[in-house]
């Protein structure tokens, strides 16, 4: 690793860990229930701050750092996959696919609860994200190349695909499907349990790990699939890795939170922008900003319309659209005099 990222990596990961503490230490404590920081510290609360830290706060705030990351660091690995920064888990169909088989499983394998219940779930978004996966190489590589325009195209494609797909099972849905439906379409973490925590870090953080390690090929990756092989990197091998952590990650993510988009956009990019485009750092440091970014949006969701709730996924898209626009804007404005 060369000296200079190694001077600014440390720093880096450590800066974001603290505002991730401190962010979290602040989502902890506010809410429709205020918890005094230095009640927590001291051990000072009353029984119902007692009940509501331990059963509704805490397992909120780990799922948002959990999912938020899980999103990120998949949105920084597809985007080196696919050597364009617009590349995204949500632009291209895989969390809506996703989404499809969670919906899939709630409306015709009637409700599922439990733990159990949340790994197929998370079974059912996996495989969801994997066939959109699947389909977008196909399509990609019709002209014999990889074609980034017949990725995006092919996206589009699958997020209309998969979007008439749910909109059919929520009209087949009760009410009671029906509503949970809802929760997954726009995105929130209302639902939070510890074993929903404990069952998405199990399938996220070997994922995340997973892309860490493949970071140094990625990176040799952006000069070209050619040139890869030529370097030693086995593309295919690491085409599948990645495309599977991240099929696994996004279809865990969104079993438990539903479809929240942009964070897999916004995110690597802003990292890009202010570290640099080296995956060994970009991707760890996407993670800690994803967690943050997502904590963040979460707090707000749920403090911004007390006694109501605004689902964090309205809240992430509209941040995100017009930061995409403005990538679009930023990227392509040479090229049409903009």
């Amino acid at each position: 690793m060369p000296s200079f990222l190694k001077q600014v990596r440390i720093p880096a990961l450590l800066l974001l860990g603290l505002l991730l503490l401190g962010v979290a230490a602040v989502a902890t404590s506010i809410g429709a229930v205020s918890i005094p920081l230095t009640g927590i510290i001291g051990a000072d609360l009353t029984d119902q701050q007692m009940a509501v830290l331990s059963s509704i706060r805490l397992p909120r705030v780990l799922l948002a750092i959990i999912v938020g990351s899980a999103l990120a660091v998949s949105g920084a690995a597809m985007q080196g996959l696919f050597r364009n920064p617009l590349a995204d888990p949500g632009l291209i169909g895989i969390a809506t696919s996703a989404a499809l088989a969670v919906a899939i499983v709630i409306v015709l394998a009637g409700p599922i609860t439990g733990y159990f219940g949340l790994y197929a779930m998370s079974i059912a978004a996996f495989v969801g994200a994997l066939v959109a996966c699947f389909v977008i190489f196909r399509f990609a590589k019709l002209t014999g190349t990889f074609s980034v325009t017949y990725m995006l195209l092919t996206g589009i494609a699958i997020n209309a695909m998969s979007a008439a797909g749910v909109g059919f099972l929520t009209f087949l849905s009760d009410d009671q499907q029906l509503r949970t439906l809802t929760f997954w379409t726009m995105g929130s973490l209302g639902g939070a349990l510890w074993v929903s925590v404990i069952v998405v870090t199990t399938i996220i953080v070997p994922s995340g790990l997973i892309l860490i390690r493949n970071a140094r090929e990625l990176n040799v990756l952006l000069l070209g699939e050619n040139e890869a092989q030529y370097l030693g990197v086995d593309v295919e091998r690491l085409k599948r890795t990645i495309v599977i952590c991240t099929a696994l990650s996004v279809g865990a993510a969104i079993s438990v939170s539903g479809i929240i988009g942009f964070i897999g956009l916004v995110v690597p990019h802003l990292v890009r922008l202010t570290l640099g485009p080296d995956h060994r750092l970009l991707i760890p440091a996407s993670a800690f900003l994803g967690a943050i970014m997502l904590l963040l949006a979460d707090t707000v969701a749920r403090t911004i319309v007390v006694p109501a709730e605004m689902p964090v996924g309205i809240l992430t898209s509209m941040i995100g659209g017009p930061f995409f626009l403005w990538l679009l804007i930023k990227q392509y404005s040479g090229r049409f005099g903009l």
